[in-house]
């Protein structure tokens, strides 16, 4: 049976990083976008990671320019955007595709394990992905949860 772990994905600084290093952890996963109508979610996300990191929380950013080419920046300019702008801490990862034919593999099992309610297909930036402790998908948010809603999914994640 394939789970999270299972798969690679390569940092925004050009490293390859085997998502088994977060085992044992509960980790969300996010498509994210710096010139988004929900950019300011990184706000949210950053003060999540900020308190549960901790206790064994994960955030993963996965760039995604897809969705009105939102994330238009390099490798560079998409980290120095996160810190500067948000404060992010968090992982970040290489701009991927979530829909097509190039969709990065974490997310076509994500996709798979977790349909949303119009089906497979994610439908915008900020989408969010909750994994459990054991790699397996617990939970999937749509773009206009605000990270704060997530919380009590998290702590109840953490503590299982």
């Amino acid at each position: 049976m394939t789970k999270f772990y299972d798969f690679k994905a390569v940092t925004l600084n050009g490293k390859e990083q085997a998502l088994d290093a977060y085992k044992g952890k509960v980790v969300l996963v996010v498509n994210t976008a710096s010139k988004c109508g929900l950019t300011p979610q990184y706000t949210g996300l950053q003060e999540l990671y900020a308190e549960y990191h901790s206790q064994g929380l994960e955030i993963l950013g996965f760039p995604c320019n897809q969705f009105g080419k939102q994330e238009p920046g390099n490798a560079d300019q998409i980290s120095e955007f996160c810190e500067i702008n948000y404060g992010v801490e968090f992982p970040m990862f290489g701009k991927i595709d979530v829909n097509g034919k190039d969709t990065h593999p974490v997310f076509e099992y994500l996709k798979d394990e977790l349909p949303g309610t119009l089906g497979k297909n994610i439908k915008w930036n900020f989408t969010k992905f909750l994994i459990g402790k054991d790699g397996q998908p617990i939970k999937r948010f749509a773009p206009t949860t605000k990270p704060a809603d997530i919380k009590k999914h998290i702590e109840k994640a953490l503590t299982a």
